[in-house]
Order: C-alpha cells, then sequence, then structure tokens
C-alpha cells in the first residue's frame, strides 16, 4: 500500500525516526555523531524549528521536534542531504547513507508528550549503549544529558519539555527523573511508533475499550492521537490539497487564455514571456510599426 503524503504544518509535533539504508549505521565514531548533531543545531536556529528530545543510535536516531515556519520535511531534507555528503567525503564512500524516506508521526501533545520525551531518551539504555540511568544522564548523543543539565546545547529547548514537569528546575528536573526512571521499568510501548488505529488510539488497551463499547473511532499510520485529533488532521489536509488543486486549476485556466491572446495578435508565447520591450512584426502590409 502506497504511504501518505506528510502531514504538515508550522507548529506541528512530530516524532521522525531515521534509519540507515538496510539497516547500516549512520555513524562511524564521535566525529560523526558531533557532525550530525552540530548540523541539527544549526538548521534548528535558521528554521525556527523547537528540538524537545532526540537519541543517535549507531543505526538509526529519534527526534521530537515542532515544525518551524519552513516546515518538517524542509528541516529533515537539509539535515540528511548535508550531512550524508559530509559523511560520504570523509569516509571516502558513494551511495545513499538513510533510508530513502524517513518516518514521521504527528502527535497530539497533551496526552503524549511526556511519554514520547521518556521514551525517546531511554533508546540509549534500551540499546544498551549505557548500562543504568546514571550513565544515560553522561551520555552525550542523547537529550537526557541536556535536560540533566550534563552538557549545555542551546538549541535543545529544555525550558518547555522541563515546564511539563515543575514549576522549578529543581523540582522539574527531579520529576522529570522519577518519570524516566518509572518508564524505564516498562516494556516497549509500541504505539509511540506503531502504525495504524493501535498508534492512534494509544495501544491496544484503548482499541479494546473502544471495541467494547461498540465506539468507531478514527485511526491512521501518521498520527498517535484521538480519533477527533485524527480526524481534525485529515480534514485540514483535505482542504490542503483542494486549494492546491484549485491554484493548479486557476494556472492552467490563465496558460490557456495567453495562448488564446497570442494566437489573436500573431506572437509567439516565449516572446510575450520574454519580457522584450520590442514591437512584434506587423501582421500584414497594411499594419504600421508604431516608434
Amino acid at each position: 500500500m502506497p504511504r501518505g503524503p506528510r502531514l504538515d504544518a508550522p507548529g506541528t509535533l512530530h516524532h521522525v525516526i531515521i534509519r540507515g539504508i538496510e539497516r547500516g549505521q549512520i555513524v562511524s565514531d564521535d566525529k560523526d555523531r558531533k557532525n550530525l548533531i552540530t548540523r541539527m543545531g544549526n538548521l534548528v536556529k535558521e528554521t525556527g524549528t523547537a528540538i524537545y528530545a532526540w537519541a543517535l543510535m549507531t543505526n538509526h536516531a529519534h527526534i521530537l521536534l515542532r515544525s518551524g515556519k519552513s516546515g518538517m520535511p524542509g528541516f529533515m531534507r537539509s539535515l540528511l542531504t548535508g550531512y550524508a555528503i559530509s559523511y560520504n567525503r570523509r569516509h571516502k564512500r558513494y551511495g545513499h547513507v538513510f533510508q530513502n524516506r524517513y518516518k514521521s508521526i504527528v502527535c497530539e501533545e497533551e496526552p503524549y508528550f511526556q511519554r514520547l520525551v521518556c521514551y525517546i531518551h531511554l533508546n540509549p539504555l534500551r540499546a544498551r549503549l549505557v548500562n543504568t540511568i546514571d550513565e544515560l544522564e553522561s551520555y552525550l548523543w542523547c537529550g537526557h544529558s541536556v535536560l540533566m543539565k550534563k552538557q549545555t546545547l542551546v538549541w535543545h529547548d529544555r525550558d518547555y519539555v522541563l515546564g511539563y514537569f515543575g514549576r522549578t528546575e529543581g523540582s522539574a528536573r527531579k520529576a522529570y527523573r522519577n518519570f524516566i526512571m518509572e518508564q524505564s521499568t516498562k516494556e516497549r510501548q509500541p504505539e509511540l511508533t506503531g502504525g495504524g488505529l493501535i498508534r492512534s488510539m494509544g495501544g491496544w488497551s484503548a482499541v479494546r475499550g473502544k471495541r467494547r463499547q461498540a465506539e468507531q473511532e478514527m485511526g491512521d499510520e501518521r498520527i498517535l492521537g484521538s480519533g477527533a485529533f485524527v480526524q481534525q488532521l485529515l480534514n485540514q489536509a483535505a482542504k490542503a490539497v483542494k486549494y492546491q488543486i484549485a491554484s493548479t486549476d486557476s494556472h492552467q485556466s490563465s496558460a490557456e487564455y495567453i495562448k488564446a491572446v497570442c494566437a489573436k495578435e500573431g506572437i509567439t508565447e516565449e516572446l510575450l514571456k520574454s519580457g522584450s520591450r520590442r514591437h512584434p512584426l506587423p501582421r500584414n502590409s497594411g499594419d504600421t510599426i508604431l516608434n
């Protein structure tokens, strides 16, 4: 089944997952890791994108971001293309570094924000790149170290994230650490990265509950959120497509009008589009050329 178009608008919350081509590595050493993270930070400043959580693994990476004015696809295209070129140049290789299509999930913020932050930041622990939560705090290639103030990255919006956990720096960090420790004891949560109705509703338990109540709920593999949230996004996407089609129709009508006028006046479309100020040749011997 073909995948649907990206759902995006300025201010949309996305969980983005990028993977190496054929499950291959996307970083070879700390120099590569530094390169990728530095590029992401520079693009945050250029595009107005907000980064709330991130984790860089060996063959994939997770990012929780809010798209800026230029949109999430533009941000990701610049990040992945620029990094891939530099990675290939450094390692004297050719070809793709990343899978052609990264995964992006539009997320309903209020029910899922805290869980998403912790899910993403726990990836190095679950992949055994570190052995404990204490080690995770000092792991430089994950946003958890930024939230715990073990490293400083000005482009990581730690204040927004900690604002979900407390009203002061100290209380927020303590509450966040307690929450991530609690989340670390739970099994993997496939609804945060899975697809269809299961993801949209936040897991099998919610799906079964709705089925028992004989309630219908909208689902979409590109969205994590309630049925109402899914429906709202799909309606917005449909309106955007309708507007684009209307614009295309208008463009076609204009092109047809230009073609008809040029035929009537005996000039070429190329001459009209060139912007030239020279007058066309007379259509017959009775015409007068005006200077």
